[in-house]
Order: C-alpha cells, then sequence, then structure tokens
C-alpha cells in the first residue's frame, strides 16, 4: 500500500511523470483542488495565469509546436472549458499534441444544469482524439498515462480530460501512479509495406517531372534529414505546404517554396505538370489542392502518411503507403540506392529558372517610400531574422505575406495555424514558444484585427517576462476579407475597415511594455534590432497601406486560375496547361 493522495495531487504527479511540468490557464470554482495541489509543486511545476483560456489554449500549442511534446492547459468548468474549445479545435485541425483539462461539477449534479455546468464531453467529441471524464480518483492515474500516449502516438492531437471536482478530492493509494497502462487499440503502423515502397522507387526514378510535397506530418516526424536526402538523390523539386514550412531549406535550389492558393507561382506550376507527385505527411487540403476535380490529373500520386484515413480520402492515391514519415523516407531512399539510376536534370532546371524569374518580380528592398507595402516589410525582417528564430503568425493577409516571403530554413521556425485559421493564435502561441525555446527570438507576425482577438495576453507577457517582438502590419483593415471582397464581390466592401484603433503603442505602454510607430520603410529594420535589444515583449505598429496578397486563386477554383496583377502573366506561365497541353514533357 502507498500513501493516499487526491486525486488532484494525483494528476500533478503522473503529469510530471511524463515529463509535463508546465500549464497553461485560468482557476475558478470547479478547478480549485488542482490550483490548490500545485502549492505543493512550485519548485518542479510551473503555472502561467494567462488573461483568457483560449490564450492557454493556443500558448500550449505554441508550445508543443516549437518541441514536439504535449503542451498543456487546464481551466475551470462552463464557460472556462468553452473558452478553451476554439484552440481546442485548432489543435485538431493541425494536429497538435496537447491535453486540456477543465473542472467540471461534482459527479452528483452532472446533467443536472448545475451553475457553470456545460456538457464538454459532448462539445469536445468531434474535436478530439479522445477525452476523459473520471467519475473516481482512482481512475486518474490511467486517464492522464492514456491521455499522454493518444496525444503523440501515430498521427498527435488533442485529448480533453473533464475532471469533477469531487473526484479531485477523493483520496486513492499512490501505488496506482506506479503502474503502467495500455492503450486498447491497434498497435500504429510505423513502417511501410515494403511492397509498396519498391512500387514507389520505380515510379520515381521512371519520372520525368516528379515533385514532392512536405505536409505537417513530415514535421512531427522530424524528417527533415531524410526529405533532404531523397530529393538530393533524385535532384526531386520540394513544395512544401504552410504547415511544413522551413522543414525544407528554402534557400535551396530544390525548393519551390509553399505551394496552394497564396503559393508561389513555381510551385504550382510544379504540381500542375507533374507526372508524379510523392505527398508526405500532407492531407491534400482545398487550400492546396483547390479543386479536387482537376487537381493532379496528369499525376500518379503516391501519398506516404500515418493516418490511414486519410489515403486517398481527398485525392485518388495511386501508391498508398501508411506509415511514419521518417521511417517511410529511410526505407524509400535505400530503395532507390540498390536501383542505382541516374538522377534527371531537365524539370529541376527548368524549375529552377521560373524560381529565378518569379524572385525577379518581387518589390526591390530599400526604397524609402512614404508608405509601407506589406512585402517590403517582410523583405525587413527576413533580413533580421536568424536561422534558428521563429516566426509565429496570426491569421489573415500578414500570415500569407509571411508564408510567401519570409525564407526559413530549419523545422518548427515557422508557426501558424493552418486548418481552422484562428485569429488571435499568434500573440499567445508566440508566448507558447518563448517559454518552450527561451534561448531563441521568437517574433509574432502579425494583422491589427488578428492581433487584438487576444491582446490581453500582453498582460501574462509582462508579468511572466516573455520577450517576444510582435511585428504589427496595420491596414486599418481585416485584410484578408478585403481582398476576397475586392476581387470576387465587387469590392462591396461590408463591414471590413477597421479604422486604425487602438493606438498599438499607447497599449503596450499601459501594460508596461516597449511600443513603437513605423511609417517609413527606413525605419523598420533599426525598430526590429532594437527590439531584439530589449529586456521585455516589444510591439511594432507596422503601418502599411491595403495591399492585395497575390497572386491567388479563389476557393474551389483550379491552380491556373491566378488573379489580380498576375493574370495575364498566368498566360505565360502557364501555357502548356491553358493550351491543354504539356510544356514540361517536352523537356
Amino acid at each position: 500500500m502507498g500513501e493516499k493522495i487526491s486525486g488532484a495531487e494525483a494528476t500533478i504527479r503522473m503529469l510530471l511523470k511524463h515529463g509535463i511540468n508546465l500549464s497553461w490557464g485560468i482557476t475558478g470554482g470547479a478547478i480549485i483542488p488542482f490550483f490548490d495541489s500545485m502549492l505543493s509543486h512550485q519548485k518542479d511545476f510551473r503555472h502561467i495565469t494567462t488573461r483568457h483560456e483560449q490564450g492557454a489554449a493556443h500558448a500550449a500549442e505554441g508550445y508543443a509546436r516549437a518541441v514536439g511534446k504535449p503542451g498543456f492547459c487546464v481551466a475551470t468548468s462552463g464557460p472556462g472549458a468553452t473558452n478553451l474549445v476554439t484552440g481546442i479545435a485548432d489543435a485538431y485541425l493541425d494536429s497538435v499534441p496537447i491535453i486540456a483539462m477543465a473542472g467540471q461539477v461534482s459527479t452528483n449534479l452532472i446533467g443536472n444544469d448545475a451553475f457553470q455546468e456545460a456538457d464538454l464531453m459532448g462539445i469536445t467529441m468531434p474535436i478530439t482524439k479522445h477525452n476523459f471524464q473520471p467519475r473516481k480518483a482512482e481512475e486518474i492515474p490511467e486517464v492522464i498515462e492514456k491521455a499522454y500516449r493518444i496525444s503523440m502516438e501515430g498521427r498527435p492531437g488533442p485529448v480533453y480530460i473533464d475532471l469533477p471536482k469531487d473526484v479531485q478530492t477523493q483520496s486513492l493509494d499512490s501505488d496506482l501512479l506506479k503502474r503502467e497502462y495500455r492503450l486498447a487499440h491497434k498497435k500504429i503502423t510505423l513502417e511501410g509495406n515494403p511492397k509498396q515502397v519498391a512500387r514507389a522507387a520505380e515510379e520515381l526514378l521512371k519520372a520525368e517531372r516528379p515533385v514532392i510535397i512536405l505536409g505537417g506530418g513530415a514535421v512531427h516526424a522530424n524528417a527533415a534529414r531524410e526529405a533532404l536526402e531523397l530529393a538530393e538523390l533524385l535532384n526531386v523539386p520540394v513544395a512544401t505546404t504552410l504547415m511544413a514550412k522551413g522543414i525544407f531549406p528554402e534557400t535551396h535550389p530544390l525548393s519551390l517554396g509553399c505551394l496552394g492558393m497564396h503559393g508561389t507561382k513555381s510551385a504550382n506550376y510544379a504540381v500542375i505538370n507533374a507526372d508524379v507527385l510523392v505527398g508526405i505527411g500532407n492531407r491534400f487540403d482545398d487550400r492546396i489542392t483547390g479543386n479536387l476535380a482537376t487537381f493532379g490529373k496528369q499525376a500518379k500520386i503516391i501519398h506516404i502518411d500515418i493516418d490511414p484515413a486519410e489515403i486517398s480520402k481527398n485525392v485518388e492515391t495511386f501508391v498508398p503507403i501508411v506509415g511514419d514519415a521518417k521511417t517511410v523516407l529511410k526505407q524509400l531512399v535505400l530503395e532507390i540506392k540498390k536501383l542505382r539510376r541516374s538522377p534527371k536534370n531537365a524539370w529541376f532546371k527548368k524549375l529552377e529558372g521560373f524560381m529565378k524569374v518569379e524572385a525577379k518580380e518581387d518589390i526591390v528592398i530599400g526604397k524609402d517610400d512614404p508608405v509601407i507595402h506589406p512585402v517590403q516589410a517582410m523583405q525587413v525582417l527576413d533580413k533580421v531574422l536568424a536561422e534558428d528564430d521563429i516566426v509565429v503568425t496570426g491569421v489573415g493577409q500578414h500570415q500569407m505575406f509571411g508564408m510567401h516571403y519570409l525564407k526559413r530554413s530549419k523545422p518548427r521556425t515557422f508557426i501558424s495555424s493552418g486548418g481552422l485559421g484562428t485569429m488571435g493564435f499568434g500573440l499567445p502561441a508566440a508566448m507558447g514558444a518563448k517559454v518552450a525555446k527561451p534561448d531563441v527570438n521568437v517574433f509574432n507576425l502579425d494583422g491589427d484585427g488578428s492581433f487584438q482577438m487576444t491582446v490581453q495576453e500582453l498582460a501574462t507577457m509582462k508579468l511572466e517576462g516573455i520577450n517576444t517582438v510582435s511585428v504589427i502590419l496595420n491596414n486599418g483593415t481585416l485584410g484578408m476579407v478585403h481582398q476576397w471582397l475586392d476581387l470576387f464581390y465587387d469590392s462591396r466592401q461590408s463591414q471590413t475597415h477597421l479604422r486604425k484603433c487602438p493606438d498599438f503603442v499607447k497599449l503596450a505602454e499601459a501594460y508596461g511594455l516597449n511600443g513603437v510607430r513605423v511609417e517609413r520603410l527606413s525605419e523598420l529594420e533599426p525598430a526590429l534590432r532594437q527590439a531584439l535589444k530589449n529586456d521585455e515583449a516589444t510591439i511594432i505598429d507596422v503601418v502599411v497601406f491595403n495591399a492585395h496578397c497575390l497572386p491567388m486563386f479563389p476557393s474551389g477554383g483550379n491552380l491556373t486560375d491566378f488573379f489580380g496583377g498576375t493574370v495575364s502573366k498566368s498566360l505565360e506561365w502557364f501555357p502548356g496547361v491553358v493550351k491543354g497541353k504539356d510544356l514540361g514533357a517536352k523537356e
């Protein structure tokens, strides 16, 4: 027999057992026993009180994305728990391992519509990998053990724990914490089927115009080195999704940058004209495929993913391979080396030429224009960024400008909300990334609309000494919606103007932090470099004009349907497609 401990104490000890020594969140009536137990663990368990539970969930996400292990957030029942929901849903769409926990009314009151009772089991069921509601304290060790494993095993994702107040105060035998609790589900497949791997190798070697697409699953699997080896072995150009930005060095000659709705023209051209597409840890979502009826019609698709449910879900797969991206890539490289064939260069050389042409289309840095173009701001930020620095973004135009123009060369150095597209993600997620990686600079690239949705976390940063640099591209509008209305609704602007409110410099000062406004391009680099020297967080309010983020194709459109200033050029970039021919095949 071990000692008798409370359910709350057992929860903290089990979290510590799995290396989780940090929580984000806010206390409240139904979770008081858990927070009370924290007082006994002030030396080995850190809690950061956020100013809103949504901020806590995003901070846990930022932490998890930066280090590759679960982030933990906690709230009280009812509204505290429902405030976590946006962050949980965001983690689910982007396959981020977080454990979210909230108090619940006592077990005898569940179902009675008691004060601050909400059915979080029902609410979180479709947005988590699994959820738990222990009804006895003896169940807590098993619940925490399984929550940790489920969040990390296979395709990562969020797990929710609903913890009734009386279960937190009940006692249990501490020996229960020493047991090993196994998951009942089938073992995760890590190694690819050898016959399918051999087929994939043959198709890649036969291909004239192959393209690799790396997704977030490759980042989760830490497959950067293996992906680089495969690409270099055969001279295969590489495009990434937003979630994988940085896993393949964007300064590498084989890098095409990001593909999709706001991707590079070179990446989209390559995908359109490819005869073999190798998707690795990506889910072929609508933001990269556009119209599924026209996507990849010239290509045989090889899809490698640890989640069998993703295979052939959105696109028809020619060679399906279920397995861990890192493991399967190792197998694939070995198989290709055994076949000993020389790489082909014509396709790569053609795309390399396109990338050079596309780079010249960018706005030239160095002009001290009276109004700053967002692209110019990105070029200055890119100049200041070090290789290990982390860029976290909000959601909107600034996010797409960052995706398109910032060059990242390491995985986990660009963190953004992809699937859910959650405005307000940037500031708290940057906070989480900075706590996870205190020795690197963390930038929050944000928009004036997105930043205001979680702005209260400036207080958390001030009081917890979390030093990040927020770069706000301030155009006084909800920029992405403004752009859509311009392009697709005859410029009928409905409720998109924010009218330059508030004053972000005074707002920073109100929180006791550093604030500076930049209105000329020449002021931006000095402001960024000074911010890196400051002892506390800095907000740089960059006044930009309301530019469209181009190129883009419309929602549900084809990759060839680029809009705005690129319409005429699209005919030059995609002549083979427009004429129903395939330029790449002639090379």
